[in-house]
């Protein structure tokens, strides 16, 4: 597959020794890889990544207009020179093992795949459950106040397919943006990340316009180490920025009707029973 998979990870003022971990996980493969480095902070003091490897391409970016936004600048520069599948990549994920091989490996032998991501550890190897339901706003409301507890267990075990045998692949509806591989020309049909979204949801967004058109995999035979922040809940700027996404999100696909994500909702749990 030589000259067929990039990668990009949307950088601002990143920790150097957190990026090193990642950029030499994403190397790791035996997989001829191109990585895009999107770097929207204020200065270009990140520029020296560039000369860390040949295959890094290094673009400054400093009027910053958001995750989605940037990462599809190496998108859509990776369509242009005709490769078929592109990583997105948090500058927070590290990994051992050739990850990277054994997900084009499952994509590229099932067409109708048009999103995976691989299982995502804690740094305490522990499981972060991120591929879901499509949500309500109800949804996004329960899992911030997490009250009450009694009813939450049972509303959260549902929602972030909690219950499902660990090493099941499965179809989702809703995959994290945090280490996922797309199929590019799937990405043709459905289009790239929806700029309207500075931050947080964009994922979401994508994740269902490719799940209406393709199968969207959650692959837990290998797993990533991400160092997950949930800096919303701690920045009262990011939440403000949270809450501005998730009204985004629902203006675009509906707030309380909305037929096909009880319809899709339905399919998915029916994959388990």
């Amino acid at each position: 597959m030589e000259k067929l998979i990039s990668a990009s990870i949307v950088l601002y003022q990143t920790n150097t020794a957190e990026l090193k971990k990642t950029i030499q996980s994403l190397f790791r493969t035996e997989q001829k890889l191109e990585l895009y480095l999107i770097d929207n902070s204020p200065t270009n003091e990140l520029k020296v990544f560039q000369d860390f490897d040949s295959r890094i391409i290094y673009i400054h970016n400093p009027f910053n207009p958001g995750f989605g936004a940037a990462h599809n600048i190496a998108i859509q520069k990776s369509l242009q020179n005709c490769r078929r599948y592109h990583f997105i990549v948090n500058p927070d994920i590290f990994f051992d093992s050739d990850v990277i091989s054994s997900m084009v490996e499952y994509m590229n032998n099932d067409s109708t795949v048009g999103m995976m991501m691989p299982q995502i550890l804690n740094l305490d190897s522990t499981i972060q459950s991120l591929p879901k339901l499509l949500p309500n706003p109800l949804s996004i409301l329960w899992r911030k106040l997490k009250r009450p507890a009694i009813f939450y267990q049972k509303f959260i075990n549902r929602y972030e397919l909690r219950q499902v045998p660990q090493n099941t692949i499965y179809n989702a509806p809703v995959l994290s943006g945090c280490f996922t591989l797309l199929n590019l020309e799937a990405i043709k049909k459905v289009g790239v990340y929806d700029d309207n979204f500075f931050m947080y949801f964009e994922d979401w967004d994508l994740s269902r316009r490719m799940h209406q058109h393709y199968k969207t995999i959650y692959f837990p035979l290998v797993s990533v180490y991400h160092g997950y922040e949930s800096g919303a809940n701690k920045s009262s700027n990011l939440f403000k920025i949270f809450i501005n996404s998730a009204i985004t999100y629902f203006n675009k696909w509906g707030w309380f009707f909305d037929s096909e994500r009880k319809k899709i909702n339905k399919k998915t749990l029916s994959q388990f029973k």
